[in-house]
């Protein structure tokens, strides 16, 4: 009997020790937490550093993971967002959900000194258009060869009200053809083959050979060399520039958990999380590693020239723009 009891007592205290465990909550979009993506590798490698759990949850892309956050407020369930980009940040600190960071800035490896005290990025990389070799002997070089090209060679795009690299896109052709924008968006509606929610679907359609074109990154031909031992899926350069995308992740300042959220970020800085994200997440590191990158990440476009609004810049105009996008794409 005495021995029943003990055993029932350890039994309560190892049932309440592991509901003691720590747990961060982080939104992220839905690619990063997939079989082949980086957040099994990262949830890992974190949770060797605490006695503690990363729970991920999955909200399609980095504009859906905003407007979730728009929609919970104060009641959100989220420690630390971990998804959003330098389009988003304005917009995201103008909720009054994030707070500081706490975590030195120097540490990023950007290619702009990074100032932002509310988020810290974690990778980068420009956008690119990725053509598929074995359909197009002669991709656009350009973003005009692109909006004035043959109408029967179809591109898949990212929606801009729920897709980051959506929204990516859509601040391409505005930083290329300014007050223009609309008049080339319906120019390009004939290639458009679809849009869809996130890149995901979008570069799933690609592979298929739905379409021989998709926006997507310059880094993604490297996921094809090392992973599929394939050169057929290229990025095409354009003479006008790339738009560069700096994805960010920041805290909850009212989470409870908002020391483990710190710890979190301190952490993505490190080689422990940034040597997992190229050949996962297939982007560039934003801090310190001690794996080079393989050998095919030597081998993609390098933009001559990089396109980037700044946060604020996005942040006035991001509905105006959207509107002349819908506006365009509706006649």
């Amino acid at each position: 009997m005495l021995r029943l009891v003990s055993t029932i007592i350890a039994s309560v205290i190892f049932a309440s020790l592991a509901q003691a465990k720590e747990t961060l909550t982080i939104y992220t979009y839905e690619s990063f937490i997939t079989e082949w993506g980086p957040g099994a590798k990262i949830k890992e490698a974190f949770e060797k550093t605490c006695d503690c759990t990363i729970e991920w949850v999955g909200l399609g892309d980095g504009v859906a993971v905003l407007n979730r956050l728009k929609l919970e407020g104060a009641n959100t369930k989220a420690d630390l967002v971990l998804g959003f980009d330098t389009s988003l940040t304005a917009e995201a600190i103008g909720t009054g959900l994030f707070g500081k960071h706490g975590v030195d800035k120097a540490l990023a490896k950007t290619p702009e000194a990074w100032a932002d005290d509310c988020f810290m990025p974690y990778d980068y990389a420009h956008f690119a258009v990725i053509y598929d070799m074995e359909k197009m002997t002669s991709p656009p070089k350009s973003l005009d060869e692109l909006v004035n090209g043959d109408p029967a060679q179809k591109i898949v795009l990212e929606d801009p009200r729920s897709s980051t690299p959506g929204l990516g896109f859509l601040l391409w052709m505005k930083a290329v053809y300014g007050d223009t924008a609309a008049e080339q968006w319906k120019k390009l509606q004939p290639r458009i083959l679809t849009i869809t929610p996130g890149w995901s679907e979008a570069y799933g359609l690609f592979t298929k050979g739905e379409a021989p074109m998709v926006l997507s990154y310059t880094t993604s031909p490297a996921y094809h060399m090392v992973a599929e031992n394939t050169a057929r899926y290229q990025a095409a350069a354009f003479s006008e520039g790339h738009y560069l995308q700096i994805e960010v992740a920041g805290l909850i300042e009212a989470s409870p958990e908002k020391a483990l959220a710190q710890k979190f970020l301190g952490f993505m800085m490190t080689p422990a999380f940034q040597d997992i994200i190229p050949t996962t997440n297939w982007m560039l590191p934003a801090g310190a590693t001690d794996t080079a990158l393989p050998d095919a990440f030597g081998k993609l476009v390098v933009p001559a020239k990089t396109l980037l609004f700044s946060p604020d810049e996005v942040f006035k105009n991001r509905r105006a723009w959207m509107d002349e996008w819908l506006n365009a794409l509706s006649k």
